[in-house]
């Protein structure tokens, strides 16, 4: 005879805040709420509807929604099911949206109002012909009204335990095709909970999420609330003023965003002089670098400063804490509790301290592997001298003497110069200090001489006059011999995907017909 019990998923978890945090609020959109009762209620309304349908453990549901309360309850309402969700990246065109969900092999997909036609016109292309079940009755649609009708409000009954899979989360495509990435149900938990310790969420917390629900910057920031009972306030779109003013007016506590919109939010103050941000207690920035002068802006504007994450969804994660920042401000910090990383070189062989190489990790919060892809799995796999495995990240960077990380550059966007590696990071660092840049992402393209050469492309402000001449002579006078700029291209904006990453696959394509001496 024992006391303990089987180590509860996040679908039991949640049933059991709806019991015992009944009256608490869980959800808050725009000024509606519902308590922790209503949620759980909903969901498990939601996911007995898609058993009643047919449904069952590990059947895939697509999710193609915008957010809202519909979109927290279809990917909830599906997990609770024993359902594996698939939510997409609203940005991706029809083609990509149907290779993703024919090769996820969904069952059922469920969209917002606006997204239902869009969806309805795909449908035909998909191999696997899914059930629709939309936002609002339509012919050919299962309303989620209709789906929740009659059902009953119990947590629905699975057969899942830890290494059932939970989502499937397809990859940004910055830098080929995307994968899809697996999770499960366990490596899911223990992700929330390790992030939650990191990132010091707890059962009062009031998020903000400003980024749309498909993407795993917004699941840190929901799973880990959730997880510890707190309160999601969900965004439809991001405002940097409605951000200001949402956090003064529900005294938000937490959130995740990328380094574009803090600088959007930091730049929008000077429009709310004496705003209250007190309330703010942990601010996590993902994505892509957090600039060394932007991190020390935030710090200046928020009492609680930023913890810097750096991280991939497959299962490698750092963060700087905010009492490591001071003298560190380019560092993204030390491995996640429970998860270790080394440094490896061309050979595959562990370097020490400040010797850079392609970063790898290890630990429970992993993936499993891709969907369907062991060849990406194998790619993606390094085995050390002891026969351990370790998740390759792709990224080059070093750790120093103290035992904290610092991010050198993707490997794929490495300029081979002259025979040199050049990281194009370096050089956007010095960049942004000029005045004129508000955004800036460096490229290599065709050079007679070198290979390959620098080519900045710059987002100008709106105040600046500079030249492109100017800023190319400012920064050449900055820059190693190895990195001065072949040219300064001034655009409107950069490419980026919903989490905020530079697209330079893109931009490599679109100017790849230039070339330099």
């Amino acid at each position: 005879m024992g006391f303990t019990t089987q180590s509860p998923l996040l679908p039991d978890i949640f049933a059991l805040h709806g019991k015992w945090r009944s009256g608490d609020t869980a959800v808050c959109v725009d000024d509606q709420t519902w308590s922790w009762q209503a949620f759980t209620a909903d969901c498990h309304r939601f996911g007995n509807g898609l058993r009643a349908m047919g449904l069952s453990d590990g059947d895939r549901v697509g999710i193609l929604m915008t957010n809202g309360y519909p979109m927290l309850q279809a990917i909830f309402g599906s997990i609770a099911a024993g359902c594996v969700v698939v939510p997409l990246n609203l940005s991706v065109s029809d083609d990509a949206a149907c290779a993703m969900f024919d090769d996820a092999q969904v069952s059922a997909v469920v969209a917002s109002e606006d997204l239902q036609d869009r969806l309805g016109a795909i449908r035909a292309r998909l191999v696997t012909r899914p059930v629709l079940v939309g936002e609002v009755a339509a012919s050919g649609w299962h309303s989620m009204a209709g789906v929740c009708k009659g059902q009953s409000l119990d947590q629905p009954v699975t057969q899942l335990d830890g290494s059932s899979l939970i989502n499937i989360i397809y990859s940004s495509g910055t830098t080929g095709i995307p994968k899809g990435i697996t999770h499960g149900h366990a490596s899911r938990r223990d992700w929330a909970s390790d992030l939650a310790v990191a990132l010091r969420y707890h059962g009062g917390a009031r998020t903000l999420l400003t980024i749309g629900l498909y993407s795993n910057i917004s699941w840190v920031a929901m799973l880990t609330t959730l997880l510890a009972g707190g309160c999601v306030y969900i965004e439809k779109q991001f405002n940097e003023h409605r951000f200001i003013e949402r956090v003064e007016k529900h005294k938000i506590t937490h959130t995740a965003m990328v380094p574009i919109q803090f600088q959007r939010v930091i730049d929008a103050l000077a429009a709310h002089p004496g705003a209250d941000l007190s309330s703010m207690q942990a601010m996590m920035s993902c994505g892509s670098p957090l600039r060394e002068q932007l991190k020390q802006q935030i710090f200046n504007y928020f009492p609680c400063g930023i913890i810097e994450l750096y991280g991939l969804t497959e299962g490698i994660i750092t963060t700087l804490e905010t009492e490591h920042a001071q003298g560190r401000w380019s560092s993204v910090g030390r491995p996640l509790l429970g998860t270790d990383i080394c440094v490896v070189d061309e050979s595959d062989s562990i370097v020490g301290a400040n010797i850079a190489g392609e970063i790898c990790s290890r630990g429970r919060i992993a993936m499993p592997g891709y969907w369907r892809r062991p060849d990406a799995d194998q790619a993606a796999t390094f085995v050390d001298p002891e026969g351990r495995v370790w998740l390759r990240s792709g990224d080059i960077g070093y750790v120093d003497d103290e035992g904290f990380l610092y991010i050198v550059d993707r490997k794929k966007d490495m300029i081979l110069s002259g025979g040199q590696n050049v990281f194009p990071q370096d050089i956007e660092a010095v960049m942004v200090l000029h005045e004129a840049v508000f955004d800036v992402a460096v490229i290599g393209l065709p050079s007679d001489k070198w290979g390959e050469t620098p080519v900045a492309l710059v987002v100008r402000r709106e105040a600046s006059n500079c030249t492109n001449e100017q800023l190319k002579a400012w920064s050449n006078e900055r820059l190693g011999k190895q990195q001065r700029l072949s040219d300064v291209i001034f655009v409107v904006e950069l490419p980026r995907n919903p989490n905020g990453k530079i697209l330079k696959r893109e931009l490599r394509e679109q100017y790849k017909d230039r070339r330099y001496a």
